[in-house]
């Protein structure tokens, strides 16, 4: 069938509307007809190339929409369902089997490949080319998209669909990072560093949690006062103290118990592991280019008992996660909608831009109805 994509052609390249040829869903997968489409920073450092995706593509993998059609073997959903889609893994590898599927062993191929990784094709394509598809294998930047029923997550009537979108990446990324990766002790302090939609979600799930110091550091001033308006018991601008660093010191005691970086500035990497206290930990969700390094003094960490990890969407499962994070939004304890700006599928230029400037915290596009 033919539909509507915004395409990027070139490094760097605007995403334009056009038509493309969109396949029949194999045996495993599943067509969506996409609702809403959240717009992610990881969907414009792979416009940018910072992560090979091949181009063209359409990107796009924070999708929510309604089933279509299924393939033959496809038992989970069916049309009519509402799904939120996130990323794709392989369920064989062992951290799959051992439940952990943001560390599947296919990872890269699975989200950032373009292509089926079983046997390399794309579901797109335009006047006889190929167009990298299956992007965290949904590619949600299209009025409809091929995902797998690995990826799609069936979620109830109650809830707009079109908000539910960032769930399947950004918000479930900040969330689960403090839920799930370093869980918190009620009573403890963290420092968030970053107040952008994975941010300010780790604000939320952390004032969840119970964390009695929740800092937020961040430059722009609408972001700090959203943070506070959701659960920030202090704001932090890096331009306004002499030492941020000593200024968390000086606001915890010490230092923080836990800390997440989520802008991807390697010297904000170095500030998060230096803002801990002994035995604390941070947790390191920002994307950077591949090949970026930061450095901390080893004899710090040691000496500190400090912990460093890496996290990867949220440490989540997405089938038990989601649900979950509906279920705190139906109860009023996670307002992810607060952080949400709709705009109109032919706007998605529009919306990159407020994104990159810090005006929109979390672009939605509006793809159809409900």
């Amino acid at each position: 069938m033919q539909i509507d994509a915004a395409v990027v052609d070139e490094e760097g390249g605007a995403f334009e509307i056009e038509s493309v040829d969109l396949e029949e869903p194999q045996a495993n997968e599943v067509r969506v007809r996409i609702v809403g489409a959240g717009v992610c920073h990881t969907d414009l450092i792979v416009r940018d190339q910072l992560y090979p995706t091949p181009l063209p593509a359409v990107l796009g993998h924070e999708g929510s929409g309604i089933v279509e059609s299924v393939g033959d073997t496809v038992t989970s959903v069916e049309p009519g369902d509402r799904v939120v889609l996130s990323f794709d893994y392989d369920e064989d590898c062992p951290s799959c089997h051992a439940g952990q599927p943001a560390y599947c062993e296919d990872f890269f191929a699975h989200n950032f490949g373009g292509a089926r990784p079983e046997d390399g094709t794309s579901p797109l394509s335009r006047n006889g080319e190929t167009v990298s598809g299956r992007f965290f294998g949904q590619s949600s930047f299209a009025t409809h998209a091929i995902a797998t029923e690995r990826n799609v997550v069936p979620v109830e009537d109650d809830v707009p669909l079109e908000l539910l979108g960032p769930l399947g990446c950004g918000i479930q990324t900040g969330a689960g990072a403090v839920i799930n990766s370093l869980e918190p002790k009620t009573g403890s302090s963290i420092a968030i560093f970053g107040a952008g939609s994975v941010g300010l979600s780790a604000v939320m799930a952390a004032d969840i949690e119970g964390c009695t110091d929740i800092i937020s550091v961040e430059l722009k001033d609408n972001r700090r006062e959203l943070a506070a308006d959701l659960g920030a018991t202090e704001t932090v601008d890096p331009t306004a103290v002499d030492d941020t660093i000593e200024h968390i010191r000086e606001l915890t005691g010490g230092g923080v118990d836990y800390a997440l970086e989520t802008t991807g500035v390697p010297e904000v990497v170095e500030q998060t592991i230096d803002s801990l206290t002994q035995r604390g930990t941070a947790g390191i969700v920002g994307a950077p280019a591949l090949g970026t390094e930061a450095s901390f003094d080893v004899n710090d960490l040691i000496l500190h008992g400090r912990s460093i990890t890496g996290i990867v969407e949220g440490d989540s499962n997405p089938k038990q996660f989601i649900p979950d994070l509906v279920e705190l939004y139906r109860q009023g304890k996670f307002p992810f909608d607060e952080l949400v700006t709709y705009y109109e599928f032919d706007e998605i230029e529009e919306a990159v831009e407020d994104s990159e400037d810090g005006r929109t915290i979390k672009p939605v596009l509006r793809v159809s109805e409900p």
